[in-house]
């Protein structure tokens, strides 16, 4: 243990140094931004900055770089490519100039995961390092499960994955380490409600979708408001709606696309149960007919609860303010990594120095100071995949 204090003094002091450097490259991505499916570039700039070692292909456009033996265990340090499709608005002089952004701080993560990485190279480690340079976060298909198939991590032996995703919910500086669910599963849904259209003035003689596409989705509401359990909660939301061309006409057909979300594994299969109930019951009640398509995201986010706990203490034991409490009903792909193997995933708070209040606005835009925290976090990440 004494020697993990020591590296843990002497890696943080590494990574110090390598922040001009990791600033420098976040300015470089931020400005040129990739979506996800087209990371190539990305990733191929991301490990000109890398220390040497040896290079996979992974999930097409991603790479997974050993530093270290080739040989025995390794822990997995996770960054993500992708940017997303949102118009920049921070007006920074390295901000984008296409209708792609770095909207979700994966600039910094990348950034991190490099300082490390070399801070890691000059002092030397006693374990490998996998830097997973992932892509497709964003957008299914996902990245993470596509390298959870490939079986890359058990050829690499891998004993850990460890990620850190800055979040402007919690106050800056503050790192959030929590055992057990922290990111919700989720599932999303079509739903295509088709009636009998016709002139608005002779409703009884029509089978209105739209009604019924409106009721349907009032009552999805009761998925988490009595179906279950508050404690551990749902969300149920519809995020487009499309139907009809004019005021007069009701249409035949009424769509709706929308996402659902549960905190339990153990509550997913009865939260799409009464999704379907719901759906196709509300339907039929107003003369109409429903189809409904689910499609599977990412299941529940679970941190491992030992290797929590002990990243807390380095944290904590380096002067930084852990919470122990912090959940979202985001979701991430990361939680594949979590059903293969040990998984730890952080929050880095961010608070209002990130210049929006949530991930995904076109103001988003974390300080370069948080290159450091992120870094932090991956290292007592590390060090406790060492130590438990």
């Amino acid at each position: 243990m004494n020697d993990l204090h020591g590296l843990w003094a002497d890696w943080r002091a590494a990574v110090s140094h390598e922040l001009p450097f990791a600033t420098t490259l976040r300015h470089r991505l931020h400005a040129d931004p990739r979506i996800s499916g087209d990371e190539e570039d990305t990733a191929l700039a991301v490990l000109e900055a890398m220390p040497a070692g040896e290079t996979t292909r992974v999930a097409k456009t991603g790479r997974a770089l050993r530093l270290g033996s080739p040989d025995g265990p390794a822990v997995a340090l996770r960054a993500e490519l992708d940017a997303l499709p949102v118009l920049e608005r921070t007006g920074v002089p390295f901000a984008s100039e296409t209708d792609l952004m770095h909207a979700c701080g994966h600039d910094v993560h990348l950034a991190a995961l490099v300082a490390v990485c070399r801070a890691a190279d000059q002092i030397g480690v006693p374990q490998p390092i996998l830097a997973l340079l992932q892509p497709r976060e964003e957008t299914p298909p996902s990245g993470a499960l596509d390298i959870v198939d490939s079986g890359m991590l058990r050829d690499q032996q891998v004993t850990a994955v460890v990620g850190a995703h800055v979040q402007p919910r919690l106050p800056a500086g503050v790192v959030s380490v929590v055992p057990g669910p922290i990111n919700a599963s989720t599932d999303e849904f079509e739903v295509v409600v088709t009636g009998h259209g016709g002139h608005a003035g002779y409703p009884h003689l029509l089978r209105d979708p739209i009604l019924a596409l409106a009721q349907i989705i009032v009552s999805l509401q009761q998925i988490a408001s009595r179906r279950i359990d508050p404690v551990s909660g749902a969300v149920c939301s519809v995020g487009r709606i499309q139907s009809g061309t004019a005021a007069n006409i009701v249409p035949n057909q009424a769509t709706a696309l929308g996402s659902l979300r549960v905190m339990r594994d153990s509550d997913r299969e009865a939260a799409l149960a009464t999704l379907r109930e719901i759906v196709h019951g509300t339907a039929r009640a107003y003369g109409c007919e429903a189809e409904l398509r689910i499609m599977p995201c990412e299941p529940v986010l679970q941190n491992d609860s030992a290797l929590a706990l002990d990243a807390a203490g380095w944290l904590t034991r380096g002067g930084v303010t852990v919470d122990t409490a912090f959940r979202s009903f985001g979701a991430d792909d990361f939680a594949h990594y979590c059903g293969s193997t040990r998984g730890l995933m952080m929050f880095v708070g961010l608070g209002d120095s990130a210049g929006a209040p949530t991930l995904h606005d076109e103001r988003f835009l974390p300080p370069d100071s948080s290159i450091e925290l992120v870094a932090t976090a991956l290292v007592a990440g590390y060090l406790a995949a060492l130590g438990s």
